[in-house]
């Protein structure tokens, strides 16, 4: 018995690129697959770019606010840090705003711009210094904004 010798194929293989497509019909090459997000990506950042170019054209409207700036004051002259400040209208009863001072003593509100009168004050409900001593607010600060404004206000405490 003889062995039969086999013979190579003469046809070559070539591989063809390679299409994105429904069943036998090809609708886009790979590369428009990569292509296409990035135009899309590019066509977007276009208008965020045209659309804050048109930004500062349109400008918009802060409402006026006034400031209330101060300071809280301790009886060594020294500001105090974490005091409780409130602010109420003068003709209302209950306080408006409450915020704390900072490191530097200082507190800034924004009010409504206007003629009005507000009423300023500390809070010292349990509030003590480093020896024990109690605090005492000496009186409320009365404050008048005519227009929009900063208005600087000191807060002595005793």
């Amino acid at each position: 018995m003889t062995k039969k010798k086999l013979r190579k194929p003469k046809t070559v293989i070539t591989r063809r690129p390679r299409l994105i497509g429904f069943g036998s019909s090809t609708l886009f090459p790979r590369f428009f697959l990569r292509i296409v997000p990035l135009m899309l990506l590019l066509v977007f950042c276009l208008g965020l770019v045209a659309t804050a170019a048109e930004a500062p054209g349109q400008d918009k409207k802060e409402k006026p606010y006034a400031l209330l700036f101060g300071t809280v004051w301790g009886p060594d002259a020294h500001p105090i840090y974490g005091v409780r400040v409130k602010i109420r209208r003068a003709e209302e009863k209950k306080a408006r705003w409450e915020l704390y001072s900072d490191h530097r003593g200082e507190f800034a509100q924004r009010l409504p711009a206007g003629k009005a009168d507000y009423v300023v004050w500390a809070d010292l409900k349990g509030a003590k210094l480093n020896g024990n001593k109690e605090l005492t607010s000496q009186e409320d600060a009365k404050v008048h904004f005519e227009f929009d404004e900063r208005v600087d206000v000191s807060l002595h405490l005793k």
